[in-house]
Protein backbone atom coordinates (compact mmCIF):
# COMPACT_ATOMS: atom_id res chain seq x y z
CA UNK A 1 0.00 0.00 0.00
CA UNK A 2 1.22 3.51 -0.84
CA UNK A 3 0.23 6.10 1.76
CA UNK A 4 0.31 9.88 1.38
CA UNK A 5 0.68 11.75 4.68
CA UNK A 6 -0.13 15.43 5.18
CA UNK A 7 1.88 16.83 8.11
CA UNK A 8 1.46 20.24 9.69
CA UNK A 9 4.31 20.14 12.21
CA UNK A 10 7.50 18.06 12.16
CA UNK A 11 6.80 16.44 15.54
CA UNK A 12 3.20 15.55 14.60
CA UNK A 13 4.13 12.64 12.36
CA UNK A 14 2.38 9.26 12.01
CA UNK A 15 4.14 8.01 15.15
CA UNK A 16 3.62 4.34 15.85
CA UNK A 17 1.90 3.91 12.49
CA UNK A 18 5.30 4.26 10.83
CA UNK A 19 6.44 1.03 12.50
CA UNK A 20 3.21 -0.77 11.64
CA UNK A 21 3.41 0.32 8.01
CA UNK A 22 7.07 -0.69 7.71
CA UNK A 23 6.39 -4.12 9.23
CA UNK A 24 3.70 -4.71 6.63
CA UNK A 25 5.83 -3.46 3.74
CA UNK A 26 3.74 -0.35 3.08
CA UNK A 27 5.42 2.78 1.77
CA UNK A 28 4.51 6.30 2.83
CA UNK A 29 5.39 9.76 1.65
CA UNK A 30 5.13 12.58 4.17
CA UNK A 31 4.48 16.10 2.86
CA UNK A 32 5.29 18.89 5.34
CA UNK A 33 2.70 21.45 4.29
CA UNK A 34 3.60 23.99 6.98
CA UNK A 35 7.18 24.06 5.65
CA UNK A 36 6.01 25.01 2.17
CA UNK A 37 5.98 21.60 0.52
CA UNK A 38 3.20 21.49 -2.10
CA UNK A 39 0.40 18.97 -2.31
CA UNK A 40 1.69 16.34 -4.77
CA UNK A 41 -0.15 14.59 -7.58
CA UNK A 42 -2.67 12.32 -5.85
CA UNK A 43 -2.39 9.54 -8.42
CA UNK A 44 -0.60 6.42 -7.28
CA UNK A 45 -1.61 6.54 -3.61
CA UNK A 46 -4.00 4.14 -1.91
CA UNK A 47 -4.64 6.01 1.36
CA UNK A 48 -4.45 9.64 2.47
CA UNK A 49 -3.63 10.32 6.13
CA UNK A 50 -3.73 13.85 7.60
CA UNK A 51 -2.11 14.42 10.97
CA UNK A 52 -2.53 17.04 13.69
CA UNK A 53 -1.07 20.50 14.12
CA UNK A 54 -1.27 23.65 16.26
CA UNK A 55 -3.12 25.70 13.64
CA UNK A 56 -6.90 25.80 13.15
CA UNK A 57 -8.77 24.90 9.97
CA UNK A 58 -10.06 28.47 9.47
CA UNK A 59 -6.64 30.18 9.73
CA UNK A 60 -6.13 30.48 5.99
CA UNK A 61 -4.71 34.00 6.26
CA UNK A 62 -1.92 32.76 8.53
CA UNK A 63 -1.51 29.43 6.74
CA UNK A 64 -2.51 29.82 3.07
CA UNK A 65 -1.62 26.20 2.31
CA UNK A 66 -4.77 25.17 4.20
CA UNK A 67 -6.77 26.17 1.12
CA UNK A 68 -4.93 23.71 -1.11
CA UNK A 69 -5.00 21.02 1.56
CA UNK A 70 -8.76 21.22 2.05
CA UNK A 71 -9.27 21.18 -1.71
CA UNK A 72 -7.07 18.08 -1.99
CA UNK A 73 -8.96 16.31 0.79
CA UNK A 74 -12.30 17.09 -0.86
CA UNK A 75 -11.01 15.85 -4.20
CA UNK A 76 -9.63 12.69 -2.61
CA UNK A 77 -12.68 11.61 -0.64
CA UNK A 78 -15.56 13.13 -2.61
CA UNK A 79 -14.44 13.11 -6.22
CA UNK A 80 -12.09 10.12 -6.23
CA UNK A 81 -13.85 8.14 -3.48
CA UNK A 82 -10.61 6.96 -1.88
CA UNK A 83 -9.90 5.99 1.76
CA UNK A 84 -8.85 8.68 4.23
CA UNK A 85 -7.84 8.87 7.87
CA UNK A 86 -7.62 12.22 9.66
CA UNK A 87 -6.19 12.56 13.17
CA UNK A 88 -7.01 15.60 15.35
CA UNK A 89 -6.54 18.52 12.93
CA UNK A 90 -6.87 16.00 10.09
CA UNK A 91 -10.22 14.93 11.55
CA UNK A 92 -11.40 18.54 11.60
CA UNK A 93 -10.07 19.18 8.09
CA UNK A 94 -12.19 16.33 6.74
CA UNK A 95 -15.32 18.01 8.12
CA UNK A 96 -14.32 21.49 6.97
CA UNK A 97 -13.36 20.32 3.47
CA UNK A 98 -16.78 18.75 2.97
CA UNK A 99 -18.94 21.59 4.27
CA UNK A 100 -19.00 21.01 8.03
CA UNK A 101 -18.19 23.54 10.73
CA UNK A 102 -15.25 23.56 13.16
CA UNK A 103 -14.93 25.95 16.10
CA UNK A 104 -13.12 26.56 19.36
CA UNK A 105 -14.09 24.60 22.44
CA UNK A 106 -14.97 26.36 25.68
CA UNK A 107 -11.98 24.58 27.24
CA UNK A 108 -9.20 22.55 25.60
CA UNK A 109 -9.36 18.78 26.02
CA UNK A 110 -5.84 17.64 26.86
CA UNK A 111 -4.65 14.44 28.50
CA UNK A 112 -6.38 11.13 29.11
CA UNK A 113 -10.11 10.91 28.45
CA UNK A 114 -12.64 8.17 27.85
CA UNK A 115 -14.45 8.00 24.53
CA UNK A 116 -17.51 5.88 23.77
CA UNK A 117 -18.60 4.47 20.43
CA UNK A 118 -22.04 5.34 19.14
CA UNK A 119 -24.30 2.57 17.80
CA UNK A 120 -22.98 3.46 14.33
CA UNK A 121 -19.43 3.23 15.62
CA UNK A 122 -19.98 -0.18 17.15
CA UNK A 123 -21.17 -1.41 13.76
CA UNK A 124 -18.35 0.22 11.76
CA UNK A 125 -15.47 -2.00 10.54
CA UNK A 126 -12.89 0.61 11.59
CA UNK A 127 -13.60 -0.21 15.24
CA UNK A 128 -14.02 -3.97 14.92
CA UNK A 129 -12.37 -5.72 17.86
CA UNK A 130 -12.05 -2.49 19.86
CA UNK A 131 -14.02 -1.86 23.07
CA UNK A 132 -17.16 0.26 23.05
CA UNK A 133 -15.59 2.50 25.68
CA UNK A 134 -11.87 3.19 25.84
CA UNK A 135 -9.28 5.55 27.27
CA UNK A 136 -7.73 7.89 24.71
CA UNK A 137 -5.04 10.55 24.49
CA UNK A 138 -6.33 14.03 23.65
CA UNK A 139 -4.72 17.36 22.80
CA UNK A 140 -7.07 19.79 21.05
CA UNK A 141 -8.80 23.12 21.54
CA UNK A 142 -11.17 22.98 18.55
CA UNK A 143 -13.93 20.55 17.65
CA UNK A 144 -16.37 19.69 14.89
CA UNK A 145 -19.53 21.65 15.65
CA UNK A 146 -21.54 20.64 12.62
CA UNK A 147 -21.06 17.53 10.53
CA UNK A 148 -20.67 17.81 6.79
CA UNK A 149 -23.72 16.57 4.87
CA UNK A 150 -23.63 12.78 4.95
CA UNK A 151 -21.27 12.61 7.94
CA UNK A 152 -21.86 10.04 10.68
CA UNK A 153 -20.68 10.32 14.30
CA UNK A 154 -18.90 7.13 15.38
CA UNK A 155 -17.67 8.13 18.85
CA UNK A 156 -17.94 10.95 21.36
CA UNK A 157 -17.73 12.05 24.98
CA UNK A 158 -19.14 14.84 27.13
CA UNK A 159 -16.27 17.25 26.43
CA UNK A 160 -16.37 16.72 22.67
CA UNK A 161 -19.42 14.94 21.23
CA UNK A 162 -17.77 14.33 17.84
CA UNK A 163 -14.69 12.22 18.57
CA UNK A 164 -14.82 10.10 15.42
CA UNK A 165 -16.67 10.38 12.13
CA UNK A 166 -17.15 8.61 8.84
CA UNK A 167 -18.05 10.22 5.57
CA UNK A 168 -19.05 8.03 2.66
CA UNK A 169 -17.73 4.47 2.62
CA UNK A 170 -14.25 4.93 4.03
CA UNK A 171 -13.28 8.50 4.88
CA UNK A 172 -12.63 8.61 8.63
CA UNK A 173 -11.59 11.14 11.23
CA UNK A 174 -10.63 10.63 14.87
CA UNK A 175 -10.22 13.59 17.21
CA UNK A 176 -7.99 11.72 19.66
CA UNK A 177 -4.42 10.59 19.04
CA UNK A 178 -3.94 6.90 18.29
CA UNK A 179 -0.41 7.33 16.94
CA UNK A 180 1.41 8.31 20.14
CA UNK A 181 4.91 7.11 21.07
CA UNK A 182 7.13 7.62 24.14
CA UNK A 183 8.32 10.91 22.56
CA UNK A 184 4.89 12.41 21.92
CA UNK A 185 4.30 14.25 25.19
CA UNK A 186 7.80 15.74 25.64
CA UNK A 187 8.00 16.75 21.98
CA UNK A 188 4.60 18.43 22.04
CA UNK A 189 5.21 20.16 25.36
CA UNK A 190 7.98 22.09 23.61
CA UNK A 191 5.45 23.69 21.22
CA UNK A 192 4.22 27.00 22.75
CA UNK A 193 0.60 26.60 21.59
CA UNK A 194 0.46 23.08 22.98
CA UNK A 195 2.12 24.01 26.26
CA UNK A 196 -0.47 26.74 26.78
CA UNK A 197 -3.43 24.44 26.13
CA UNK A 198 -1.87 21.75 28.34
CA UNK A 199 -1.61 24.05 31.34
CA UNK A 200 -5.06 25.53 30.68
CA UNK A 201 -6.58 22.06 30.75
CA UNK A 202 -4.56 20.33 33.48
CA UNK A 203 -2.84 23.04 35.48
CA UNK A 204 0.89 23.10 36.27
CA UNK A 205 0.88 19.91 38.37
CA UNK A 206 -1.26 17.94 35.93
CA UNK A 207 0.91 19.03 33.04
CA UNK A 208 4.00 17.81 34.86
CA UNK A 209 2.44 14.39 35.46
CA UNK A 210 1.15 13.83 31.93
CA UNK A 211 4.24 12.16 30.47
CA UNK A 212 4.32 9.58 33.26
CA UNK A 213 0.57 8.98 33.11
CA UNK A 214 0.77 8.34 29.37
CA UNK A 215 3.87 6.12 29.64
CA UNK A 216 1.98 3.66 31.85
CA UNK A 217 -0.65 3.22 29.16
CA UNK A 218 1.52 3.08 26.05
CA UNK A 219 1.22 -0.72 25.65
CA UNK A 220 -2.59 -0.46 25.58
CA UNK A 221 -2.46 2.53 23.23
CA UNK A 222 -0.09 0.62 20.95
CA UNK A 223 -2.42 -2.38 20.84
CA UNK A 224 -5.37 -0.12 19.96
CA UNK A 225 -3.34 1.54 17.20
CA UNK A 226 -2.41 -1.87 15.78
CA UNK A 227 -6.07 -2.95 15.70
CA UNK A 228 -7.30 0.28 14.12
CA UNK A 229 -4.53 0.17 11.52
CA UNK A 230 -5.28 -3.46 10.69
CA UNK A 231 -8.97 -2.65 10.33
CA UNK A 232 -8.21 0.32 8.08
CA UNK A 233 -5.92 -1.82 5.94
CA UNK A 234 -8.71 -4.35 5.48
CA UNK A 235 -11.10 -1.55 4.53
CA UNK A 236 -8.64 -0.19 1.95
CA UNK A 237 -8.02 -3.66 0.57
CA UNK A 238 -11.74 -4.29 0.25
CA UNK A 239 -12.14 -1.23 -1.92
Amino acid sequence: MRILVFQHLAVEHPGVFRDLWAARGDQYRAVELDAGEPVPDLDGFDLLVAMGGPMDVWQEDLHPWLVAEKAAIATWVRDLGRPYLGVCLGHQLLAAALGGEVGLMARPEVGLAEVELTPEGRADPLFAGLPDRCLTFQWHGAEIRRLPPGGVVLAGNAACPVQAIRWGRHAYGVQYHVEITPRTVPDWQAIPEYAASLQAALGVDGAARLEGDVAERLPAFGAAAWRLDANLTAIVGGG
